[in-house]
C-alpha cells in the first residue's frame, strides 16, 4: 500500500494491555464473551451509537441487533441531529 495504512492480516487480541496475534477461533470466543458479559449486565449493560453515513439497512441491523440479542433499547445515532 502507498498511503502508509498497514492492513491487519489476523486477528489480534488483548493480553495484559498489549495486542498479540491470535485464532479466528480465540477472536471471535473473546468477542462473543465480550457480548455475554455486557448482556447479563442487564439492559444498561450494552449501548449502540450508529451513523448516518452508513445505509438504512445497517442502522436497522444495528437496533435490531441491540434490542433482540442485546435485550437493549440504548440505541442513537448522528441522523437525528
Amino acid at each position: 500500500m502507498d498511503d502508509g495504512m498497514v492492513r491487519l492480516t489476523q486477528p489480534l487480541v488483548r493480553d495484559g494491555g498489549r495486542l498479540r496475534p491470535a485464532s479466528w477461533e480465540e477472536a471471535l470466543t473473546r468477542a462473543a464473551d465480550g457480548f455475554a458479559r455486557a448482556r447479563a449486565m442487564g439492559p444498561n449493560g450494552f449501548g449502540m451509537f450508529s451513523c448516518s453515513k452508513t445505509t438504512n439497512e445497517m442502522n436497522f441491523m444495528a437496533q435490531k441487533f441491540t434490542r433482540v440479542v442485546m435485550g437493549s433499547n440504548n440505541v442513537d445515532s448522528c441522523n437525528r441531529t
